[in-house]
């Protein structure tokens, strides 16, 4: 069946079954569920997919902008929108302090980083006051893009005092490993998980559409003596990733 079929109104469309784009948008979703649409396959235009549904460009335009939101289609500037690749989704337990790397190698994949800065830099007031650093002191900070299998996963920018990590440019894979090596690996961690919509600069490092669901995700660790190691904050794909956590019956 083609798509233009498969538009068809009197084929799908329940004047009762809620607003029109909705109904739209979820016979495009069966679309790309379906084969209909598969990877990577073009979608009609806004303007042919009006004529075809017999739907106003404006309800049309909410049902395309809810897949963009979804992670469903990707729009190409001066191509159009298509359907997007699906993403193995990864799961992290929340039970045990593990570094990205570590997360992936538990599930057979290779993981690659492009650095977007490392080095030592003068700290801000936040990280002053949060890594108990002097007025004096510098701060270690590396900012990467996560990669895992070949697909962006992550960007991850973390900050440490310099007494935990002398020289950032040691840092190579893991991050765990290097402080591991150094007898500074963090024991636990106080992990705060918010849901954002990634901006424009974000989602094109991540190789998805501006908007899409993502998960902010702030950490701090902690040494065994106390002292605070890391201040991490990270961007996960929203459409790659779950946080897992076991909870139990208290009393």
């Amino acid at each position: 069946m083609t798509i233009t079929e498969f538009l068809k109104p009197d084929i799908w469309f329940d004047q009762g079954a809620g607003p029109r784009y909705v109904q739209l948008r979820r016979r495009l979703e069966e679309a790309i569920q379906s084969g209909v649409l598969p990877p990577n396959s073009s979608l009609p235009p806004e303007r042919e997919i009006a004529e075809i549904t017999d739907l106003s460009r404006v309800t049309v335009r909410k049902a395309m902008h809810e897949l963009v939101q979804q992670g469903a289609i990707e729009q190409r500037q001066g191509s159009g929108s298509f359907v997007r690749e699906s993403t193995a989704r990864v799961e992290q337990s929340l039970r045990h302090l593990t570094s990205f790397t570590e997360d992936m190698q538990q599930r057979g994949l290779e993981t690659t980083s492009k650095w977007l800065e490392r080095g030592v830099f003068l700290p801000t007031e936040e990280e002053v006051s949060v890594l108990g650093l002097g007025a004096e002191d510098s701060v270690a900070r590396i900012y990467r893009l996560r990669e895992a299998g070949g697909q962006p996963m992550a960007l991850e920018r973390a900050a440490l005092p310099l007494s935990i990590l002398p020289n950032p440019l040691e840092v190579t894979t893991s991050l765990y490993a290097t402080l591991g090596l150094i007898g500074h690996r963090p024991v636990r961690a106080i992990q705060k998980i918010s849901a954002i919509n990634l901006e424009s600069t974000e989602a094109k490092l991540l190789n998805v559409a501006e908007g899409t669901a993502g998960l902010r995700i702030q950490r701090l660790s902690f040494l065994e003596d106390g002292r605070v190691a890391e201040l991490t904050r990270s961007l996960y794909r929203g459409d790659a990733y779950d946080f897992v956590a076991e909870l139990q019956l208290s009393g």
